[in-house]
């Protein structure tokens, strides 16, 4: 009699803990459902956009641009850790070598505006003392000079930069900040500080912010004028 009483006494609480274990699995399918169709039901239908950016809407990157043939050569072979960078920007503005005015000329290092020639520069970079000769070498105009007398070609400048700038060229040399091509266990291409920046006025002019990326199925939904979600625009259009 006591012994039957005891089983009497376990049964609720193993009722209990059957209905505990039916809501929580309910539950659990409810929520997996509920991902897999990426909580459409839950989204108001005015709140997505028709279109996607793309390239087309950012003409002044070139999303074609190839890497180099030693480049593409290096990562057929997946050599890991190879780093190239391209031709600094001004290569091809018959500016470069600099030695080619320059050698005639003697060096004037007085700190000045200038005006007979590169009077289109302005250094807006660092501190008002900065001047031409604490990056470019006197003897030597086609390559930079380090703070360790150590000359650098221009295709080296990410050297010069890092003296000062050394958390960013930390990021830029890891892959994430700056721009850079290739394969992410093989060879790649970087591009260099002067690629993005001004070295001589670095900072960014302000830009405007865009709106976020659209949705995929959002964009499905405008494209296809007979999903629910269009209906359901059209019915609230005045």
């Amino acid at each position: 009699m006591k012994e039957s009483e005891e089983r009497q006494d376990l049964l609720p609480g193993w009722s209990a803990l059957v209905v505990m274990l039916t809501i929580f699995a309910a539950l659990s399918v409810i929520t997996l459902m509920t991902l897999l169709h990426g909580g459409d039901d839950h989204i108001d239908p005015e709140a997505h956009g028709r279109v996607a950016y793309g390239p087309a809407d950012f003409p002044e990157i070139d999303f074609e641009m190839q890497l180099q043939p030693h480049v593409e050569e290096a990562a057929g072979e997946r050599e890991a850790g190879t780093f190239t960078v391209p031709p600094p920007p001004f290569s091809d503005d018959f500016i470069f070598p600099c030695s080619e005015c320059h050698a005639d000329l003697e060096t004037d290092t007085e700190r000045r505006e200038l005006e007979a020639f590169h009077e289109d520069i302005v250094l807006n970079h660092g501190p008002e003392e900065r001047w031409c000769l604490d990056c470019h070498n006197t003897d030597d105009r086609d390559n930079l000079r380090l703070v360790s007398g150590e000359l650098v070609g221009f295709d080296e400048s990410y050297k010069l930069c890092g003296q000062c700038h050394g958390t960013i060229f930390r990021d830029w040399r890891a892959g994430i900040h700056g721009r850079r091509r290739g394969y992410w266990d093989g060879a790649k291409e970087y591009l260099l500080c002067a690629h993005c920046h001004d070295p001589h006025a670095p900072k960014y002019k302000p830009i405007a912010p865009l709106p976020p990326p659209v949705r995929p199925q959002f964009l499905a939904q405008a494209a296809d004028p007979e999903s629910e979600h269009a209906e359901a625009e059209e019915g609230h259009e005045p």
